[in-house]
C-alpha cells in the first residue's frame, strides 16, 4: 500500500517530508497535545527519518470535530489513516496517552499483517499497569491545577482565558480516554518497545514503566532521564538522537 505523497489528511501531519526517507516515524500527541508538538522533532529527523504527526479530532483546525474518549475506539479510527503510509518501515512513537494509543494502534497494524518497526513509549506505564485516576472528572479548575503541575502545558496558554477555555473540553475528553483506558488484548506485540521516561514522572514510576518489557515477543530497552513527565522538553535532543539511532539499527543494512 502506497501512501499519495502529495496529499496530507486531517489526521496526518507532514512538517517536513522526505520522500526518499528508509523510514517514516508517526508521532502521537499527550493529552491535550496536537500534532505540531512534535514540529522540532520532525525537523531535526528530516530528511533521514519521514516524521508524521497526527492531530486528534476536537483541536485546532479539527475543534468543529467531536472528540474521541475512548483509546480502542481512537486506535480504529486511526488505523485506516496509517495504513496507506506502511509503504516502508513505520515506528511509532507516542507521549503519555499517546504512548498507550501507539500500543493499540500497532496492535491493530499487526493485525492487518504490518508489524512496526519499533515502538516507542515515552511517560507512560504499561497497558497492564492500570491506576485508578479520575482527573477528567475535576472542575475546570482542577483540571487546570493538573496541567500546572505537569509542567506540559504552554505558559501562554494559562495566561489567556479565553484559549484556556476553549481547549480544556478536548484535555477533559483526552484525559478520560487515558484514564479509562484498562488494557484487554492478550497478544504481545511482534515489534520490539523502547521505554523513554523521566526518574521522577508522578504518572509512570520506573517499575510501571519496566512493565512495558511483558507487551512485547521482541527486544525491550529503557531509557531513563532526568525530570517529570515532560522530561522530553529538557532532553529533547538527546531524545531525538536516540529515536534516530534505534531506527538505524533496526533497518536492514545496505551492501
Amino acid at each position: 500500500m502506497t501512501a499519495n505523497l502529495t496529499d496530507t489528511s486531517l489526521w496526518i501531519r507532514r512538517f517536513h517530508p522526505a520522500q526518499d526517507a528508509p523510514a517514516r516515524l508517526l508521532c502521537l500527541p499527550h493529552a491535550g497535545g496536537s500534532a505540531p508538538f512534535y514540529f522540532p522533532v520532525s525537523q531535526a529527523l528530516s530528511p533521514g527519518i519521514d516524521v508524521l504527526a497526527v492531530q486528534y479530532p476536537g483541536r485546532q483546525d479539527r475543534r468543529t470535530e467531536p472528540c474521541i474518549e475512548s483509546l480502542p475506539e481512537l486506535a480504529d479510527a486511526l488505523v485506516e489513516q496509517v495504513l496507506p503510509w506502511t509503504d516502508r518501515p513505520l515506528a511509532l512513537f507516542g507521549h503519555s496517552m499517546g504512548a498507550s494509543l501507539a500500543f493499540e494502534l500497532a496492535l491493530r497494524l499487526e493485525q492487518r499483517g504490518t508489524v512496526p518497526l519499533v515502538v516507542f513509549a515515552s511517560g507512560r506505564r504499561a497497558p497492564s499497569r492500570s491506576r485508578d485516576e479520575t482527573v477528567h472528572l475535576r472542575d475546570d479548575d482542577g483540571m487546570v491545577a493538573e496541567l500546572r503541575a505537569l509542567s506540559g502545558t504552554d505558559a501562554q496558554v494559562f495566561g489567556d482565558e479565553e484559549l484556556l477555555r476553549m481547549v480544556l473540553p478536548a484535555i477533559r475528553s483526552d484525559y478520560k480516554a487515558a484514564e479509562t483506558y484498562r488494557h484487554t488484548a492478550r497478544a504481545r506485540l511482534a515489534a520490539p518497545i523502547h521505554v523513554h521516561v523521566g526518574t521522577d514522572d508522578p504518572k509512570a514510576t520506573l517499575d510501571e514503566a519496566r512493565a512495558w518489557g511483558e507487551h512485547t515477543e521482541s527486544e525491550f530497552e529503557m531509557h531513563t532521564y532526568p525530570g517529570g513527565h515532560f522530561y522530553l522538553n529538557n532532553h529533547a535532543p538527546r531524545v531525538i538522537s536516540a529515536i534516530s539511532q534505534q531506527i538505524s539499527s533496526l533497518l536492514p543494512q545496505q551492501g
